[in-house]
């Protein structure tokens, strides 16, 4: 038997069929500068939550907001923030049955996750996953967000 189709592999490579073909989806964390603090791969076809829990547990830093888009609007995932004692700025779905308000000045800060993405798009390596492996394509990944904290960390 060959070893090509193992049950299991794709999923733990961080692949998902789509009509496209293989898809990921990468999540992604930052600081108030659009700098990346940390990221976590998930099949494509999976839920915006399923990436929530790695994500946010790699929080170590003391932070006052945790923002994210609807995607991310959930009873579980507002009560593991607001058991961090963080506020959340996640804005409901449109068909949730009691919306929770939102801070509308604060969420506008969440802009600056959507830069990083368009920011690390810019290596074509990133934007088109060519790498088999998980490991080998956040590899490239944090070569990116290294590239990106450089300015940051050299005085001029």
């Amino acid at each position: 038997m060959c070893g090509r189709h193992k049950k299991g592999t794709q999923k733990a490579q961080a692949l998902g069929r789509s009509r496209g073909g293989f898809t990921t989806k990468l999540h992604a964390r930052c600081d108030a500068q659009g700098r990346p603090l940390g990221f976590v791969l998930t099949p494509g076809q999976t839920h915006d939550n399923q990436g929530f829990v790695p994500l946010f547990r790699m929080i170590s830093d003391r932070i006052e907001a945790f923002l994210a888009d609807k995607g991310y609007d959930a009873d579980a995932i507002r009560e593991e923030i607001a058991s961090a004692d963080i506020e959340a700025i996640i804005p409901a779905k449109s068909n949730r049955r009691d919306p929770i308000p939102h801070d509308k000045t604060k969420y506008k800060w969440r802009n600056q996750i959507e830069r990083l993405f368009n920011t690390l798009k810019n290596w074509r390596r990133v934007a088109t996953r060519y790498d088999k492996t998980k490991e080998s394509y956040l590899g490239f990944v944090a070569i990116a967000a290294v590239k990106l904290w450089i300015p940051f960390v050299h005085e001029r």
